[in-house]
């Protein structure tokens, strides 16, 4: 969907995806769940129309996006090497469940905005800002990459070893995986 500006701040491009077992009572796309709903389309047709479209960031919605993960972090990929628009992504995963699963967090990696946790009924809130439910949250994923003192040790460490390509993802202690996703914070101060 071209030029909506209810999935985020601004004209946005939109990509709807089929596919979610969340089932949130009161679902404004219920039409969505089943996978088998909607048109297969290649991942390079969808960049191409987005990457057509100057004026307009870009929105990944659904369905959730997160149960797609693979197809929609080449798209992204796509996407960031390929223009300078923002990514926003609706899920009802919240960013705590996203982090315990390798697959999503290579799709939250080239997120900007992570519109976070399932849509329930009782929160509903017409007034909320790009969310339907007052439990939905905003989380501006680039602040997450932001260094402290006490991910000094473990980030100084991981540096040095993805510097030196000694180490693969299974490898890397679980606490530190986090780390692994986003590059930028491991390139601040720490060489």
């Amino acid at each position: 969907m071209d030029y909506t500006t209810s999935d985020g701040p601004g004209f946005r491009t939109s990509v709807y995806c089929s596919g979610c077992n969340h089932a949130c009572k009161g679902c404004q796309n219920p039409q969505t769940w089943n996978i088998l709903n909607g048109k297969p389309t290649e991942v390079k047709e969808i960049f191409e129309h987005i990457a057509a479209n100057d004026l307009a960031n870009v929105t990944f919605s659904g369905g959730d996006p997160f149960y797609q993960p693979k197809a929609f972090s080449e798209l992204a990929r796509m996407i960031k090497f390929n223009t300078d628009k923002d990514i926003w992504c609706y899920t009802g995963f919240t960013i705590e469940e996203i982090f315990k699963d390798e697959n999503l967090m290579e799709l939250l990696r080239w997120v900007d905005v992570l519109v976070d946790g399932r849509f329930e009924e009782d929160k509903k809130d017409p007034d909320l800002l790009f969310r339907g439910s007052s439990n939905q949250r905003l989380i501006d994923v680039k602040k997450l990459s932001k260094p402290t003192k006490s991910c000094f040790t473990i980030t100084s460490r991981l540096w040095s070893c993805r510097k030196k390509r000694k180490c693969s993802y299974k490898k890397i202690p679980r606490i530190s995986r986090y780390f692994f996703y986003f590059p930028n914070l491991l390139k601040t101060g720490f060489a």
